[in-house]
């Protein structure tokens, strides 16, 4: 391989971290020498909460590691600091992966401005998505606002092949004045356990899910006991594997299985797959085209609802102590995994805007919180989707029952027992309804903090008053 030009430039790395198939460290590294940044900004850091910080840094260790400790840390406002580093090494340029987001797009513009005013460039190679935001759009020009229409025109439109790994031997070490930083240390996690961080353990990851679980995804994909989802989100949040990737993997796995016994299942399984990634970019989409959706409704369907402020219930759901034990199940499994079952948020968040009639962005609040993998456009989005206020939203008038769903996806009530010891003795036909048992919950679990069947109907009241006065 022939050695890259002698000039220089900056890879600033925000979510893409990793090596393998990243068209922006090709870029990078197909103008000069490289220099790797990642800049550590508390406008993304203040929200994160401490699980998703803390699985951030041991991704920057463990890529820092494959760089043989070349990547460069720094601190502060990217507008600031990005400009200013390319200056110190005279790069030509900053090469990125376009940032879609309502903040990122924003930083980047500075960024590329401050770098203009120097003589420099911002230079955008792909995104964090197979399909870019924005690319898609319906016949009269408007965006997609409903998932089915949009997944067809996802994949009419297809996707790259992954790009090719770069050579770390292009990437310069830190000899700065001033440096990098060290990374920081993870914050308290107060018991949560991480998944293994980095590009390495995204692709152990993703071949594992492949091999062992995808065959049963299709059927099997929201029991929530059932070991059969790919965990891939964390990876896809900090970009330690790419959408393309994934994908290019799925598409291999499911034609190795085409002539093989259960081959039908398994395709079916890497359809289904294959459409909850195209869930990710849709939301991304929506964010992209409507960033005001991030933290209001994306429709005003709903603007005349009535909602409570959230009080000691809700209080009891962030904690899993709201005595309905699928509900709590879900939220124990928050806090100890920093991870939920996709079936299980939409119980989560039924229940809250629902049964507490509190409004979603507060639930989506504490999602971001505790989520290892708290995506802005999926996890909002997603509250939005339940709420009945985003996109393709499912009717407000469908309200979970949180004891039917429970029966319904984990009937024997093994995802309830493993995450509620409380209930750990009863048999699958009481364990859903505790509070029925002659002497009410078992060990200091608690009675249900409301009334499923009358929230129901307040529930429907509401809204038939909201759409009155619509």
């Amino acid at each position: 391989m022939s050695s890259p030009p002698s000039t220089q430039a900056v890879w600033w790395l925000r979510r893409d971290l990793r090596l393998d198939d990243n068209p922006a460290l090709l870029a990078a590294a197909g103008s000069g020498r490289v220099l790797a940044l990642f800049v550590l900004d508390d406008a993304l850091r203040r929200p994160a909460g401490p699980v998703r910080l803390a699985f951030l840094h041991r991704c920057l260790r463990d890529l820092d590691a494959r760089l043989g400790g070349r990547l460069c840390v720094r601190t502060g406002n990217p507008a600031d600091v990005v400009p200013a580093l390319a200056r110190e090494i005279a790069a030509d340029a900053v090469h990125i992966a376009a940032d879609y987001g309502p903040y990122g797009s924003h930083r980047d513009n500075l960024v590329e401005r401050a770098l203009a005013a120097d003589g420099r460039r911002l230079v955008r190679t792909g995104s964090p998505y197979a399909v870019t935001p924005g690319r898609l759009r319906k016949p009269d020009g408007t965006s997609y606002r409903v998932f089915t229409p949009f997944y067809r025109a996802w994949k009419e439109h297809g996707w790259r092949a992954p790009a090719g790994p770069a050579d770390p031997t292009w990437l310069r070490p830190t000899d700065l004045d001033g440096g990098g930083e060290p990374i920081p240390a993870d914050p308290d996690l107060g018991g949560t356990e991480l998944p293994p961080a980095g590009e390495h353990a995204a692709h152990e990851r993703l071949g594992a899910f492949l091999t062992e679980s995808l065959a049963g995804y299709a059927a099997h994909r929201d029991e929530p006991a059932a070991a059969v989802t790919s965990r891939l989100s964390p990876y896809l949040k900090w970009g330690c594997v790419h959408p393309r990737t994934v994908l290019d993997a799925l598409r291999t796995a499911a034609a190795a299985g085409a002539g093989a016994a259960g081959a039908e299942p398994a395709a079916a399984s890497a359809e289904k797959f294959r459409s909850e990634l195209a869930w990710r970019e849709f939301y991304a989409d929506v964010l992209a085209t409507t960033p005001s959706s991030a933290r209001t409704d994306l429709t005003e369907t709903l603007a005349a609802m009535d909602y409570e402020p959230p009080g000691d219930s809700f209080e009891a759901w962030k904690w899993g102590r709201t005595g309905y034990p699928i509900v709590d199940a879900g939220m124990r499994q928050l806090l100890a995994e920093g991870w939920v079952h996709n079936r299980v948020r939409m119980i989560e968040a039924s229940f809250v805007c629902k049964d507490l009639h509190v409004h979603w962005t507060h639930g989506a609040r504490w999602y971001l919180e505790r989520l290892v993998d708290g995506d802005l456009a999926s996890n909002n989005h997603g509250w939005q989707w339940t709420a009945g206020t985003g996109t393709d939203a499912a009717p407000y008038f469908r309200v979970f029952n949180p004891v039917s769903q429970g029966r319904r996806f984990d009937p024997d009530g093994a995802y309830i027992r493993r995450w509620v010891p409380e209930l750990r003795g009863l048999p699958s036909d009481v364990v859903h309804e505790p509070w029925k048992l002659p002497a009410g919950p078992p060990n200091g679990y608690p009675r249900p903090v409301v009334d499923h069947a009358a929230e129901r109907r307040e529930a429907l009241d509401r809204h038939a008053r909201a759409r009155h006065h619509a």
